[in-house]
């Protein structure tokens, strides 16, 4: 458990923690946009957050696959979060499966005290193995949404990010060029076929 001394999120605010999740290229980043993005129209303080590893785009932005940005701050763990979102109504967290597990506390906390948290993140890995803290986020959360992108091999809802490159470790930054969206279906038949040539 991660006690934080301070914090002054609007206290006559109703606080609450939004999960957007899904596999990669499923919208994810641009729902988590559009809604930071209308916080900001209603003249609501917003803070964007996303993990220092993740600059496949931009070091300094929270940026779509449809190229779509809004300044963002990274930070090397989720307890830098807390030291910045003073004052602050809205606090928008991308790629939050790559967070250490104290995200979930980060979250809960400001939540509890007024602000409204919109978290964005793989819900599993490319094993299909729920990804860090995803799922302790998503049992917390007050509303989740799970966005799907399209399979490229069937045209049906995709399940999972399947990794083209033959990497064993969790985490592997990339785009088309190392993963593609696929079904549950596709997914199943790929490894049925990896299991036979083996």
């Amino acid at each position: 458990m991660y006690f934080f001394e301070s914090n002054n999120c609007h206290k006559h605010h109703r606080g609450s923690i939004e999960v957007i999740c899904g596999s990669m290229f499923s919208g994810k980043t641009e729902e988590l946009l559009r809604r930071l993005k209308r916080a900001k129209i209603a003249k609501q303080r917003v803070e964007i957050f996303k993990p220092c590893i993740d600059t496949r785009y931009s070091e300094t932005e929270v940026v779509s696959h449809d190229h779509n940005a809004i300044p963002s701050t990274p930070v090397e763990s989720s307890q830098n979060i807390m030291l910045m979102t003073d004052e602050v109504d809205v606090v928008g967290i991308d790629e939050a499966q790559f967070f250490d597990m104290a995200i979930v506390d980060v979250c809960k906390y400001l939540a509890d005290n007024g602000c409204r948290v919109i978290v964005a993140g793989l819900d599993m890995d490319y094993r299909g193995v729920p990804f860090g803290p995803m799922p302790a986020l998503m049992a917390i959360a007050d509303d989740v949404i799970k966005v799907h992108a399209v399979c490229v091999r069937c045209g049906a809802p995709a399940f999972i990010s399947h990794r083209l490159v033959a990497t064993e470790g969790q985490v592997l930054l990339g785009e088309t060029d190392k993963y593609e969206p696929i079904c549950r279906h596709c997914y199943n038949e790929l490894q049925q076929n990896k299991a036979n040539q083996e």
